[in-house]
Order: C-alpha cells, then structure tokens, then sequence
C-alpha cells in the first residue's frame, strides 16, 4: 500500500468515526444538545480534527441521514417486479420497512426527529433540501404501489395517490414509533409486524371496496 493510499484510508476511517460517534449522541440526546465539542469527546478526537472533515454539526447530521436515506433506498429497487400484486407489494415494503428500523433503531429515531423538529434545527436551507428530496424519493415507492395496483384494476382508478401514500407513511411509523422503544424486547418485533399486517389488511380491503378518491 502506497503513502497516498494510506492517507486516504486513515482520513477516510477517521472520518467515519466521527459520523458513527455524532450518530450515537443524536439518538441519546437529539438534535439540539448535541454539540462539536460533545462529538469530538464521543470520537476521541480534537475540536479542530472535526473541523477538517466537516463544517459544523449540521453538515455532519445531513450527512448522518443522508448516507442512511440512500442505503435505505437500496433495499426496495425490485419490490414491484417481485412481487405477484400490489397489495402484496405493500405488505412487502411494509416487512422490510419495519425490519430495517428493527435492526437500526438509531435511525429511526434521528430521522423521525428530523421530520418532527425540522424548524427547531435550523439547518441550512440547501442541506434541509437536499435531506427532504431524499426522503420524498422513498416515500414515493409507496405511491408507485398505488399506481401499479390502478394499472393492475386491483385499486380504484379514482385513488388519490399522494393522499393514501401519506396514509401508509404515517400508519408505518405510528405503529412503530408506538411499540419500538416501549414494552418487552423479547416481543417488540413480533408485535410490531402483526399490528402493521392487521392494519395493511385492513387498509387494503377497505381501499379494495371503495369507489371514492381518498
């Protein structure tokens, strides 16, 4: 290994402990406590080695949520090709939704306090952008499965799209956020799967049946 490529290796670990040590902290303590120095301290690096990597804490949350959005994306790139219906691939999305919060409960809770307190964090307003466009593109899968069971005749043609893709947006994450850091650990995965199926079910069967936009 040349010096050139062992400088970018040890930037790029040292790099990737900041993000890693900023990422524990924002899900102990939120947005607002946390500080540079407070992530210096968690990385055990100096104030001024963070500084050359990133501009400021929010550079660094962004980038937080950002590399996460993207690999979050990566998992639901064949969902409709794979799966026989829409309501099937709904439920897919579902699953894998929930089991990846499951496995990365940091990530759950960074990204719903972004969508909470958005204004309370008065990031710049090209980084906000930048994180909101991001998440649009995952939420949009949701409306693709819409639209694919509208092609299929499986859903109503009247469907509102960006009405029922918000719906299952905040069903997914309401039942998650009620059951992920509360009751026993042993079941917490098994309750929060049955309740989204009972619920998608349930969703489904009603927007089978309906001929009114919603």
């Amino acid at each position: 290994m040349g010096l050139e490529e062992r400088r970018k290796r040890e930037r790029d670990n040292r790099r990737n402990a900041i993000l890693k040590a900023a990422r524990k902290l924002f899900f102990e303590r939120g947005f607002k406590p946390v500080t540079v120095d407070s992530i210096a301290k968690k990385a055990e690096l100096s104030k001024g080695s963070i500084y050359l990597y990133f501009n400021s804490k929010e550079e660094i949350y962004t980038q937080i949520l950002l590399g996460d959005i993207d690999k979050f994306h990566e998992h639901f790139s064949d969902l409709l090709t794979d799966s026989p219906s829409a309501s099937e691939a709904l439920l897919r999305f579902a699953g894998i939704y929930v089991d990846l919060f499951l496995s990365d409960r940091e990530l759950f809770r960074i990204l719903m306090t972004f969508m909470l307190h958005t204004s309370d964090m008065n990031l710049p307003e090209e980084l906000n952008s930048h994180i909101i466009k991001a998440t649009n593109r995952n939420i949009s899968i949701v409306e693709d499965i819409f639209r694919y069971g509208i092609e299929r005749g499986e859903f109503p043609a009247a469907v509102n799209l960006r009405l029922n893709r918000n719906a299952i947006w905040g069903l997914l994450n309401g039942i998650i956020s009620l059951h992920l850091f509360t009751g026993g650990e042993s079941k917490r995965a098994e309750v929060i799967q049955s309740t989204l199926r009972l619920g998608l079910d349930i969703y489904i069967r009603g927007l089978k049946t309906c001929d009114r936009p919603r």
